[in-house]
């Protein structure tokens, strides 16, 4: 009966997702119509595009629609050649670089003739000058009679189209590599609600941010919106099951858990408001000395002796014994033209020869860099890469347009967590408090794996572990990351001894529900042979979270729809899985658009938390 009763579910949402993808662009759950009011144009040739997610979920309640708004990114419609001008940032025809162009258009879609095609590639001549064989018919004996002709001769000659300006341009191929079928570049239009996957600039990603960021209430209208349009009361197949669709939000009950307090210096306690906090007026409880470290600027707008001062003038107020830098190494403004690897390679090689060190040490503690215009520029990674992969110095890159003290400060705690100092302790964990973790020695594992951007699909995931490691604290860890498969979001190769503990504590991030069960067989397991390879007698207990942000659920007040909820609600009733046990977070403050809360999924729990205690850790382990 319960498999009769799925297969018919199973096959509603199909229909279902059929019937609403008519007319519109569907991308997994998502929906996007070519609605001139939702589209937004983008720099490069794109557009971002605002659809809607609807997806039906098992709950508590039981069946519900989860509905959230989408966003996506599209390539802008219209003739050819006016899109791959905007996209390669050019003024003229005679500017565009085909290789890339045809990188760009391939498999896109095209309107040419009154018909829609698929592009699959370029001619590799102009369309003055490629050649194809045109057939002219049979002649008496029934032989076909054919010659060759250019693609300009054929539309001026039988078609009676005098083209213009692309007569130099290559054609368009919608056929196949040994059946080409040609058309020439200005009779092509791009079609709308097609789907742009390639890598974005810095520039248009953070167009993107910008556009995609919705105030609680815009969100909330944009998806009363959605239910009222939606037509769900309207399907056939809906009303012969039985089942309606309420158009009205489910309300939850959720409470709110207080900040924990933390323990700065001077054994100095204090309590973050709204989900956070500064140290304006605090010292580090563990700050370190730096004695070696130089600047590199590569901006031609930022005052470094006033920097310098400042940050003396800072690290004296948190604590931090730092030396004035050992030299300040300008870029000369002949270079800036140069590519990024090319204008880091030099300033490095600049940085070695007069900060030269042991052959076993890094050059010194800290390198800090500065910046042009902001952190998402070019030479981010590639300056990143040099220090940390390549030579193994601590790097901190800064792009200040306005210093001061509160900058400052914040970038001095980053520069002290990364050389190893500490900036505050939770007090539960400094007075040994933590329900069942302060009780036995207990290790905190997390881990994560990132995936390359939109169109880099060849790139390697990278992956991440780190681990508490000076049990009964909980804010010291050690981190581990290294290179896998790309797309893989299973750690691989995980098995490496751990210390010497009895119970194990695993939060898990960015896995989907239908990966669950490899994180129970793989990870879980490769982490159990790391412990009899210690020790082949431990049998620590463990406990595995997986944190999920990559979701459509979004919470709102009831009685303030234009603020997001408060810091610390937790969500564990209503929407959540009538068996498992999940339950959502919203740990910190959502200044801007619409709070995300994290779903977290308990799925192995040998220690035993109560559902308060585990929510209050997870809640603490936020403010670390």
């Amino acid at each position: 009966m319960i498999v009769v009763v799925w297969f018919i579910l199973e096959v509603m949402f199909v229909y279902l997702d059929c019937f609403y993808s008519r007319g519109c662009l569907r991308i997994h759950k998502s929906y996007f119509h070519d609605n001139q009011k939702n589209i937004t144009n983008l720099e490069g040739g794109i557009q971002c595009c605002r659809g809607f997610h609807s997806s039906f979920r098992v709950t508590q309640r039981g069946l519900s629609l989860n509905v959230d708004v989408s966003t996506t990114l599209l390539v802008k419609p219209g003739p050819v050649v006016d899109f791959l001008l905007q996209n390669q940032n050019v003024q003229k025809p005679n500017l565009i670089d085909w290789t890339k162009a045809k990188r760009m258009l391939k498999n896109l879609r095209i309107k040419a003739n009154n018909t829609q095609r698929k592009i699959t590639g370029l001619s590799e001549k102009s369309c003055m000058t490629q050649n194809f064989l045109f057939k002219h018919g049979n002649d008496a004996n029934g032989e076909v009679q054919s010659s060759e002709i250019t693609i300009y001769e054929y539309f001026k000659r039988h078609k009676k189209i005098e083209l213009c300006y692309s007569v130099d341009m290559p054609c368009i191929n919608v056929g196949k590599p040994k059946r080409p079928i040609y058309y020439p570049m200005e009779l092509c239009t791009l079609v709308s609600l097609q789907r742009y996957t390639k890598p974005l600039a810095h520039k248009q990603r953070a167009q993107l941010i910008l556009e995609s960021r919705t105030s609680p209430r815009e969100r909330k209208e944009a998806l009363q919106y959605s239910l009222r349009n939606s037509r769900y009361g309207d399907e056939p197949m809906l009303r012969s099951l039985g089942i309606t669709i309420e158009p009205s939000f489910t309300q939850v009950d959720g409470r709110v858990l207080q900040p924990p307090t933390l323990i700065v210096g001077r054994g100095q306690n204090f309590c973050p408001r709204n989900g956070s906090w500064n140290f304006n007026d605090k010292k580090l409880i563990e700050p370190v000395k730096i004695k070696r470290w130089a600047i590199v600027n590569f901006s031609s707008q930022c005052d470094t002796k006033h920097l310098c001062s400042m940050i003396k003038k800072c690290s004296e107020m948190k604590g931090m014994l730092i030396d004035p830098p050992f030299d300040i190494f300008e870029e000369d403004i002949r270079h800036r033209n140069e590519s990024p690897f090319a204008r880091v390679a030099r300033m490095y090689e600049m940085v070695k020869a007069k900060l030269p060190g042991p052959p076993t040490h890094p050059l010194a503690q800290l390198l800090l860099c500065i910046l042009p215009v902001s952190r998402n520029c070019n030479i981010y990674g590639p300056w990143k890469r040099r220090c940390l992969v390549d030579e193994g110095i601590a790097t901190q890159c800064i792009a200040p347009t306005k210093i001061n003290d509160h900058y400052i400060i914040n970038v001095l705690l980053k520069i002290n967590a990364k050389l190893g100092g500490m900036n505050s302790f939770l007090l539960t964990e400094f007075k040994h408090s933590i329900p069942l973790f302060s009780k036995i020695p207990t290790l905190v594992i997390g881990m994560d794996v990132s995936h390359g951007s939109q169109g880099q699909s060849e790139a390697l995931s990278i992956a991440a572990v780190v681990s508490s490691r000076c049990w009964p604290q909980i804010s010291r860890y050690k981190a581990v990351v290294r290179t896998q498969s790309s797309k893989v979001e299973i750690v691989q190769s995980l098995f490496k001894p751990v210390s010497d503990t009895k119970d194990d504590g695993i939060i898990r991030d960015g896995v989907s529900e239908s990966q669950f069960n490899q994180v129970l067989n793989i990870e879980l397991n490769e982490i159990i042979k790391a412990c009899k390879c210690y020790d082949e007698s431990w049998c620590p207990k463990f406990t595995l979270i997986v944190a999920q942000k990559n979701h459509h659920t979004r919470f709102f007040k009831a009685n303030s729809p234009q603020e997001n909820v408060s810091p610390g609600t937790v969500i564990d009733n209503t929407i959540c899985h009538p068996k498992d046990n999940d339950f959502y977070m919203c740990a910190h403050a959502g200044r801007i658009g619409t709070s995300r809360p994290t779903h977290y999924h308990v799925l192995y729990d040998e220690i035993g938390f109560s559902a308060d205690n585990l929510q209050e850790f997870v809640h603490s382990l936020c403010y670390v």
